[in-house]
């Protein structure tokens, strides 16, 4: 449910996107920074949050991430500017910031590497729904009451998970809530000949060098990078493009964006036997070609009923490249799980601030369609490459075997 939460504000402004833009005045490019203000104060806070989790305890530091999302997301409803909003979501995004990382390096701690995929793909549940259920709200609000009780909704939600979150927490008495949880729960198996237990530093800054010290964990981190760059800089504008090009209300563009979640819903609930059919270097095939097709589609639809297989096979790539870049990253460095994963969390969404950003600006010279041109070309590359550097990763893993 947190993660639902985190999620779905993520992409709650897409839809919303032209309409604020009426509303204050500003361009497609100006107003874009209410997502990747948001994207860049998430990614940024992720080198803080990772630590703390391995010291203080993942759980209950979920909890309180949660909790301090409502007063963000209540600045947002009541900004009367533009930058007032961007500043309310840049907040909401360093609140936000350790609740699906420091879940993934939870998880990381107490389920062994074997079963880490399928779990990681159910856990990819609550995101995909939030996904989903973000752009739909924004939509709906937006045709409705107006966006500001978008964020007033958030902010509610927020406040139940959290209170519910932190419940939870104070029942925890297994791993994640110690303090030493993140130096492993003793169910690794150590995968990676570079990714040992060892001690952990008992500095920030030493945590972090231990995971970058690591060359498959800076491979990790610069191809999740890029994933979020290309996948999330033609996604976010999705329902505008099909609200300009086929003049379906935005609630309708948020709505289609369901057979995204659908899509990814498809792979979370069979992930298991894609992985013991396909394994890791086919699952990222699979996610690179389907995203692929699925721009194209969209690019050359001739009408909106087009964009219904085309945002269900981008779920189905993003999920299935994304969630085999989710497991290796749980693996970068079990000493430092959390900020491993809170450092691959970061590239992600520094990531899709920059995609977002380009893209808009792509959009202002080049036209409509520039960012799937540039998505439907590099998103396949991307996942071909790293699945290529995967299939490497194994023959010596099997040779030092």
């Amino acid at each position: 449910m947190a993660a639902f939460a985190s999620a779905a504000a993520t992409r709650l402004c897409d839809p919303m996107l032209p309409d604020m833009a009426r509303h204050f005045g500003g361009s497609a490019a100006e107003v874009a920074w209410a997502v990747s203000g948001y994207a860049v104060a998430y990614g940024c806070l992720q080198v803080i949050f990772g630590p703390l989790g391995d010291r203080l305890g993942k759980y209950r530091l979920i909890a309180l991430c949660t909790l301090a999302c409502v007063p963000g997301s209540l600045l947002a409803a009541l900004a009367s500017s533009l930058d007032g909003l961007i500043a309310a979501r840049v907040l909401t995004g360093v609140t936000a910031a350790g609740i699906i990382p420091l879940a993934m390096a939870w998880i990381g701690d107490t389920v062994p590497y074997e079963q880490r995929q399928s779990t990681l793909a159910r856990f990819l549940i609550g995101q995909v729904l939030g996904v989903v259920g973000g752009q739909f709200i924004g939509g709906i609000f937006a045709d409705t009451l107006g966006w500001r009780w978008a964020f007033g909704a958030m902010a509610l939600l927020y406040l139940a998970v959290g209170v519910g979150v932190l419940a939870q927490a104070r029942l925890q008495s297994g791993p994640g809530r110690g303090a030493g949880a993140g130096a492993g729960a003793g169910v690794d198996v150590d995968v990676d000949a570079d990714a040992g237990p060892g001690t952990p530093p008992s500095d920030m800054l030493g945590q972090i060098r231990t995971v970058w010290q690591r060359p498959w964990a800076r491979t990790i981190l610069a191809v999740v990078f890029l994933e979020g760059a290309f996948v999330f800089g033609a996604l976010a504008f999705v329902p505008s493009h099909v609200h300009d090009r086929f003049g379906l209300t935005l609630s309708a563009a948020g709505g289609l964006m369901a057979c995204f979640g659908v899509g990814g819903l498809s792979y979370v609930l069979f992930a298991r036997h894609f992985v013991q059919r396909l394994g890791e270097v086919g699952l990222a095939q699979l996610g690179g070609g389907a995203l692929g097709l699925a721009w194209l589609t969209l690019m050359w639809a001739p009408s909106w009923g087009w964009t219904l297989p085309a945002c269900y096979l981008s779920g189905v790539g993003y999920y299935a490249l994304h969630n085999t870049l989710q497991t290796n990253a749980t693996q970068m460095a079990p000493s430092v799980r959390g900020t491993a994963v809170s450092l691959f969390a970061s590239s992600f969404f520094l990531g899709q601030s920059v995609g977002v950003s380009l893209a808009a600006l792509a959009i202002a010279r080049l036209g409509p369609l520039s960012p799937f041109v540039v998505s439907a070309m590099l998103t396949p590359a991307l996942a071909l490459l790293f699945a290529r550097l995967l299939r490497q990763r194994h023959a010596q893993a099997q040779q030092r075997l």
